[in-house]
């Protein structure tokens, strides 16, 4: 399941929905927003996204992560709209049998998902905004 969503994100239950017998590690990635960032105090952030594209590039993450480590039950959901400090942006949750596959394939999705999903923040401080992050690489869809 790759979802871009308007609802509060929550790990443990997709966690559990992907969660089998077979696993020996759930390796989650939570992405909070933090209350400051180069000095200033963030009031909130705010996500815009190409929701079609977003999970088509998400898909082809997981097809990646697939095809690198073998495994097939993995998550990601991002969250567009208002997001407010201390609340959760992006999940990203992968099963494997083995811990170091686990940790890896989460942390390349994170890493990836910068890279080529059409997303884009806003965030809003006490003195003005900026747009600061979008796909740092043009991928071809899939």
């Amino acid at each position: 399941m790759y979802e871009i969503v308007q609802d509060i994100l929550d790990v443990r239950t997709l966690a559990q929905e992907i969660a089998t017998d077979a696993d020996g590690a759930i390796a989650t990635f939570s992405g909070i927003v933090r209350g400051t960032n180069k000095g200033k105090k963030v009031l909130f952030l705010e996500y815009e996204a190409y929701p079609e594209m977003a999970v088509k590039m998400m898909t082809r993450i997981g097809d990646e992560v697939k095809e690198t480590w073998g495994l097939e039950s993995m998550r990601i959901q991002h969250r567009v709209g208002r997001v407010n400090v201390g609340e959760t942006s992006v999940v990203i949750v992968v099963t494997s049998p083995h811990r170091d596959d686990a940790f890896a394939a989460c942390q390349y999705a994170i890493n990836r998902l910068k890279r080529i999903v059409p997303i884009w923040k806003r965030e809003v401080f006490e003195d003005g905004e900026v747009w600061v992050e979008g796909p740092t690489e043009t991928a071809e869809v899939p």
